[in-house]
């Protein structure tokens, strides 16, 4: 597996739980994984039942055979800060131009800096080091931003072009590419089996590949569970109403008199099933779409129970067993 693991989806997708239980499956077995978000919505805090992140690498959860999940919210105006003493050494001098206001313009009016600085960050983590020589963290996953800004996010080499030819910005820009376009990283998408969330994920991978950075794996989310096959619709759509009554009845479900609840309960069946069926098409239309991306494909189930910490690790097992860790 590549040690940077960025994970994108449309919006709704559920892109930052499988953020989430993807570090927790990375870090099984004594392994030691960084979460970071880049988007500040705090939305791994909420997942994780804990306070607000601070702009530190905090331990927040503990993984199956004794790993480690650490979580960053990557705050770009203190970035740059650290990237003005990095580089500069301004200390309090970068401090008092927080006060006036001027990192914050900073940030905003060149989104090519913002995005080299997040993305820095992210891949500081990956190429740092402990004195032993071990690298600090085995895995790095980054909950990133949105399908629809993700290439052009990741492809800060072209966006910091008209802010910096030479110079340590372009420098720093440079060396984060060469880590974003390496087999170090690996770009997932994240989806639902639905019309518009997968189109935005074939559009995705086409312009990730386009801007040569690496796809990863395609991730289905909330997949719901399946009811009836192909047999059981077929059935359900030759079957005479008679027949299903009568079905019905031997089931225990009514008498077989006229009238009864054996033969009242036929109609609701039968939309139902006719619903379940427009999904089942729906659903299996929209597999074929993915599967033409080439790409390993992975589902998660649909919690009937809701998402809580316990949903987190179950879905952790759930990649764990199919491969993506």
């Amino acid at each position: 597996m590549s040690r940077l693991q960025v994970v994108s989806g449309k919006g709704g997708t559920g892109k930052t739980t499988v953020a989430a239980a993807l570090a927790l499956a990375l870090a099984t077995e004594g392994k030691r994984a960084l979460l970071v978000e880049v988007e500040g919505r705090q939305g791994i805090a909420q997942l994780f039942e804990t306070e607000a992140l601070p702009y530190e690498e905090r331990k927040i959860a503990v993984a199956p055979g004794g790993g480690e999940v650490y979580a960053l919210a990557i705050d770009p105006e203190l970035a740059l800060l650290d990237y003005l003493q990095m580089f500069y050494k301004l200390g309090g001098a970068g401090r008092a131009l927080k006060k006036l206001g001027a990192i914050d313009f900073a940030t905003t009016i060149a989104p090519g800096l913002r995005d080299v600085l997040l993305t820095g960050k992210a891949c500081e983590a990956v190429r740092r080091k402990e004195k032993s020589g071990r690298f600090t963290y085995d895995y790095v996953v980054m909950d990133a931003p949105p399908t629809g800004r993700i290439t052009r996010f990741l492809n800060v080499n072209d966006e910091v072009a008209g802010l910096a030819k030479i110079g340590p910005i372009h420098n720093q820009a440079q060396a984060v590419m060469r880590v974003l376009k390496s087999p170090e990283t690996a770009v997932h998408l994240v989806t639902l089996l639905e019309e518009m969330p997968v189109q935005e994920t074939a559009d995705g991978i086409a312009e990730l590949r386009a801007a040569k950075l690496p796809v990863g794996r395609i991730v289905v989310n909330m997949v719901r569970p399946a009811l009836l096959d192909e047999t059981d619709l077929a059935l359900a759509e030759t079957a005479s109403r008679t027949a299903i009554a009568k079905s019905l009845s031997s089931a225990g479900l009514g008498g077989a008199r006229r009238g009864g609840l054996a033969e009242r309960l036929v109609g609701p069946l039968l939309q139902q099933a006719g619903e379940y069926a427009e999904r089942y098409a729906l659903e299996t239309e929209q597999r074929g779409v993915l599967a033409e991306q080439d790409l390993p494909l992975h589902e998660l189930p649909l919690l009937s129970e809701g998402l809580d910490l316990a949903g987190l690790y179950e879905l952790a097992a759930q990649l764990r067993k199919q491969g993506m860790s």
